[in-house]
């Protein structure tokens, strides 16, 4: 298949690039890949897709979601397709990704509002309703290596919680297994206890690791029952993208 680039804006050292392949689009930056959408199947075979997918975790409809890092918004494309909230806030810091995820990507919708900024000052600023799903991606560029910005430790976990509700799912995506096994998930008794259950997704085509952290006991059958009510999310269904494994987290 032909990739073609559709776009490309250089700022300083960075460049930006909207690449085509087919009807797929690819955003890159200083060649990091950083999300992926075709509007013709939203599923990518890919990690957007790991974070979309504890969301049919959730034992109640998902009315709110907070996304911080949008990227090129493939996950908030998947979201809308998928389970369409009532509202989907979006946060980023990058004001060139917010204008392709708008130009490119399509996900002005009337329930996204999108917001350039730190995501990490605006959560500690905000004072509203919590939310029903938050979906951590704070990755930036380390010489052409995606590298997380922020720890997933103690202070960082106490204040996701504070903005996620009674029975919310929590999703950060970690660069590595080792990433994951840093967190304070492992590392505090108090955190853990916060999460009943807790899951890690993974595709054999990233080193990628998703936490899905949920406020409230549920088995991973689960979330294999819900999919399977989606001829797209259906692994046994000929032609499923779909890619991933499903473990549940233990300390020992």
């Amino acid at each position: 298949m032909t990739v073609a680039i559709l776009w490309s804006k250089q700022e300083s050292d960075t460049r930006y690039e909207v690449r085509s392949a087919g009807r797929t689009r690819r955003l890159y930056t200083n060649g990091v890949f950083h999300s992926q959408y075709n509007p013709n199947n939203p599923v990518t075979g890919s990690v957007w897709d790991l974070l979309m997918l504890p969301a049919f975790f959730a034992p109640q409809r998902i009315r709110r979601v907070l996304v911080l890092g949008v990227g090129g918004g493939a996950v908030i494309r998947q979201l809308n397709h998928f389970l369409r909230p009532e509202l989907i806030v979006g946060v980023e810091l990058n004001p060139v990704h917010l204008e392709v995820a708008r130009d490119y990507f399509d996900v002005e919708a009337r329930n996204v509002a999108l917001h350039q900024a730190d995501a990490i000052l605006w959560l500690r600023q905000y004072r509203g309703e919590p939310f029903d799903l938050i979906i951590e991606d704070l990755f930036s560029d380390n010489g052409g290596d995606p590298q997380r910005v922020i720890e997933a430790d103690a202070p960082w976990l106490r204040l996701l919680l504070k903005r996620l509700s009674p029975q919310g799912v929590l999703v950060i995506n970690f660069g590595s297994q080792t990433e994951l096994r840093c967190s304070a998930w492992f590392t505090e008794p108090a955190i853990r206890s916060k999460f009943p259950s807790a899951f890690r997704l993974t595709t054999p085509l990233y080193e990628n690791v998703i936490g899905a952290f949920l406020r409230q006991p549920v088995e991973g059958r689960v979330l294999r029952q819900k999919l399977a009510g989606w001829p797209e999310l259906d692994s046994r269904k000929k032609g499923c993208r779909l890619n991933y494994s499903l473990r549940a987290l233990v300390t020992k």
